[in-house]
């Protein structure tokens, strides 16, 4: 058997792979601190820049809002008040134009049974677009009108039912009435 010893002070290492293994980390890792360095200056360029659009866009908008300020200081005048008034009429009576009145009675031709009869249809148009019926029918008995309510109920198109008054039959007219308002989905 042979043993091997190695009576030098200093015994031969290896060390030439750590050392080529080790410089060559050392570069990638100043690689990456390079390119981490260009990527931060670049964002703060692309910050800086970020932050000038921001800046134009307030003075823009506190611009439009000083701007709208004045215009509704002209409009609230007394001598432009009449204008004011005749301005919001007829955009409300072009807004309720907007109702398509083929579109309701073609979805209420749907939902209504046969025996129950539309005595008249009043639409509302709220301040967010939304439309409500506020409707009378007639019926000779309350089963139809019962089924009606159900038949709204179940409608995709009609929502928020709510009853509101109800007549019986007289010797005049023969047939119970109902008041009834109902949320529709017409957009405008």
């Amino acid at each position: 058997m042979k043993i091997s010893v190695n009576l030098a002070s200093q015994p031969f290492r290896r060390d030439r792979p750590m050392i080529v293994a080790s410089a060559a980390l050392s570069i990638v890792l100043v690689g990456t601190l390079v390119a981490l360095i260009l990527l931060a200056r670049a964002d703060s360029e692309q910050l800086a820049d970020i932050r000038k659009e921001v800046g134009g866009l307030r003075a823009q908008v506190s611009a439009l809002a000083r701007q709208q300020r004045d215009s509704e200081a002209v409009l609230r005048q007394p001598q432009n008040a009449e204008v004011l008034e005749t301005s919001v009429f007829i955009n409300a009576l072009i807004y309720r134009k907007g109702i398509s009145w083929t579109r309701i009675l073609s979805d209420l031709e749907k939902v209504m049974p046969p025996n129950v009869k539309v005595l008249n249809i009043r639409p509302v148009v709220s301040g967010q677009g939304q439309i409500t019926l506020d409707m009378f029918v007639g019926s000779e008995g309350p089963k139809p009108v019962i089924a009606m309510y159900q038949a709204f109920e179940k409608s995709p198109l009609f929502s928020g039912l709510l009853p509101v008054s109800y007549t019986p039959p007289s010797q005049a007219d023969p047939l119970y009435r109902y008041r009834f308002t109902v949320n529709y989905a017409q957009k405008l």
